[in-house]
């Protein structure tokens, strides 16, 4: 019989509880939207806080409950670190951009207007393409991982969680737009906030020896500054969280919905602060399991923790907090998806445009709510998909945000740094069984490569789809310079 922390029917109750709440405070808050404009950044007016708590709350998914934890038991603390660090360097990339993009659009959008204008229409559908593609991946990330919860604790069938939480978002996200998004992530932040703060003392208290005590008696070699997967698990992490997350147009809505760029940029940094610690104390926790259960299945290391004396409140407040941090990210990258057709819709396809654009994104919208439920409902692991979509984001990252400073990057230059940048790191973009890759141990014998390359082949080809178009930029610069 497979263990289970709470009933079925108890677990289904406090969800639905919660999504009514939801759904209710997005009817009782939601406003006629006078255009599509308010439909995708509200009204330019956000303060401090709604700023704070809404990239924080965004930022947040269900991922930390599984993520940094199960990457901490393989990747030591480095991992920990570069997880943290990469969660909450989005926010500093974005203090530098954000305003200058604010300049030059002010009545902005979409990242992909500075894109059309600086390199055309080119590069927009390329960017387009990865952009839909990463935060499509990462809605059904999140469907999976509330689904995969609800599983874990009381048996709730797959499909019943994904299709329930997809319909108690949809309810509210679509009637409000991004306004409502704002709104709801108050109530989700003070929610995760607190939950996160109550399990940070409560595991500390009933260890019986200091944390760094014990996992330095146990797992010594998870801090150890000689253990190389401290290393290159976290450069790996930072690179790839950090590089998505540029490209998450949820982040750029907030941007442009900021007050002021004062308010922008001091939102900016507290939720920086806040990402960086919380990420960072939920990898944290994966060592200290790790350190004393070196058999735990390493993404159910956090609940290892916390669900040990199987208390029915302690239960109901990790699904309270699950269900926060799911509903928030969630509504964010379905209004994200929807303000990409809206305003780029005619550059998919020219039927995409007019007056009733918006019913035909909600549409696209429902179909694609019905492809993400099919997948979550079997279960499967999108981590390989994920590191996927970071991989198209990494080869795009440095030729789109360089050449916002660097003029001579071109159209042609652009598209050919990206498409190469992604080709070679491709070659060393690990298989299912993170083994071989297209070039090592297939093309070319495995034998033929260092073992440094062998075993960190995702590293590699994060590493690898970075520089290639920083150096062909670099190169391209360089000569022109002498002509």
């Amino acid at each position: 019989m497979e263990k289970t922390y709470l009933s079925s029917q108890t677990t289904l109750s406090v969800t639905i509880l919660i999504g009514l709440f939801f759904i209710g405070l997005g009817y009782l808050n939601s406003k006629k939207i006078s255009n599509n404009k308010n439909y995708i950044v509200g009204d330019r007016d956000e303060d401090t806080f709604s700023l704070t708590a809404s990239l924080t709350a965004s930022a947040l998914g269900a991922w930390i409950l599984f993520g940094p934890a199960s990457a901490a038991t393989w990747g030591g603390i480095g991992a920990v670190i570069g997880y943290s660090l990469g969660t909450a360097a989005p926010m500093f990339f974005l203090y530098n951009f954000g305003p200058k993009i604010r300049k030059e659009f002010p009545k902005g959008l979409t990242l992909t207007e500075f894109i059309k204008k600086r390199f055309g229409i080119g590069i927009l559908k390329i960017s387009l393409i990865l952009i839909l593609f990463y935060l499509t991946i990462f809605l059904i990330a999140e469907v999976t991982a509330i689904a995969s919860l609800l599983n874990f604790i009381s048996q709730v069938p797959l499909w019943l969680t994904a299709g329930g939480t997809l319909i108690i978002c949809l309810l509210y996200i679509l009637r409000g737009g991004f306004k409502l998004s704002i709104i709801t992530d108050k109530y989700q932040f003070s929610f995760i906030v607190v939950i996160i703060l109550m399990s940070f003392l409560l595991i500390l208290k009933n260890l019986d020896l200091p944390s760094h005590e014990i996992i330095k008696k146990n797992s010594p070699n998870l801090i150890d500054k000689n253990y190389l997967p401290n290393y290159t698990a976290g450069l790996t992490f930072f690179i790839a969280v950090a590089a998505t997350n540029l490209f998450h147009q949820g982040n750029w809505q907030r941007v442009f919905s900021a007050k002021n760029n004062s308010i922008l940029k001091t939102s900016l940094i507290y939720s920086s602060a806040i990402i960086f610690l919380i990420v960072f104390w939920m990898g944290y926790s994966g060592l200290i399991s790790y350190s004393l259960n070196s058999k735990v299945i390493p993404d159910l290391a956090f609940f290892d923790l916390i669900l040990k004396d199987k208390s029915s409140l302690i239960v109901i407040a990790i699904l309270v907090l699950a269900m926060s941090l799911t509903l928030s990210t969630i509504d964010t990258l379905i209004n994200a998806i929807s303000s990409l057709i809206i305003v780029n819709g005619d550059q998919i396809n020219k039927k995409l445009s007019g007056k009733d654009i918006k019913d035909k994104t909600n549409l696209i919208i429902l179909l694609l709510s019905i492809f993400v439920f099919i997948l979550a409902s079997k279960g499967y692991s999108i981590l390989y998909l994920f590191l996927l979509a970071d991989l198209l984001c990494c080869a795009a990252v440095i030729t789109i945000f360089y050449g916002f400073f660097n003029k001579k990057i071109n159209s042609t230059l652009a598209t050919f740094s990206i498409i190469c940048g992604l080709f070679f790191g491709l070659l060393f973009f690990p298989s299912q069984n993170f083994q071989t890759s297209i070039l090592v141990g297939n093309l070319i014998s495995e034998d033929n490569f260092s073992n440094f390359i062998k075993t960190n082949l995702l590293f590699v080809s994060f590493v690898i789809s970075l520089v290639v178009p920083f150096v062909m930029i670099l190169i391209y610069s360089f000569r022109n310079s002498f002509k």
